[in-house]
């Protein structure tokens, strides 16, 4: 049997198209391509974005700012020993960009001017770290990636 060659593109075509067809549906059921954006609401997020670039500036006129420290113990937050540590409210929020699932945020709530996240809720890799903290009414941001 001979194959002319409008029939040879036409097999072609219906080939691709097929192939096509498969991997968007794949891509679309399959839990292994996951592909979550980084924030439910990110155009929401995008409009408050003005009053995180005021508290970074806040945060660079601190004589220190929060540092970290990893121990065997967890992950240690440092923050200005200058500061009182009763003063100090916000949270803090652990983004996983890997994994959503592993996200999470806490009150900061301090006994002393560090703050420790237990090693059992940390898995090693790639964190970004978000510290929104008060002291005396005014606000500070802290923003950092880190490889734990």
């Amino acid at each position: 049997m001979k194959i002319s060659w409008g029939t040879g593109i036409v097999l072609a075509f219906i080939g691709f198209i097929s192939f096509i067809m498969y991997f968007i549906v794949t891509m679309n059921i399959d839990d292994k391509y996951n592909h979550d954006l980084v924030s439910d609401d990110y155009y929401g997020d995008e409009l408050i974005y003005q009053k995180d670039i005021d508290k970074l500036q806040n945060s660079e006129t601190l004589e220190s700012n929060i540092g970290y420290e990893k121990t065997a113990d967890g992950l240690l937050i440092k923050f200005p020993e200058t500061l009182d540590y009763n003063e100090i409210k916000g949270t803090l929020f652990l983004y996983r960009p890997s994994n959503k699932q592993l996200d999470f945020d806490t009150a900061i709530s301090l006994s002393n001017s560090n703050l420790l996240i237990p090693d059992k809720r940390l898995v090693d890799g790639r964190w970004n770290i978000k510290i929104d903290w008060q002291y005396k009414g005014k606000s500070y941001l802290y923003k950092e990636s880190i490889n734990y």
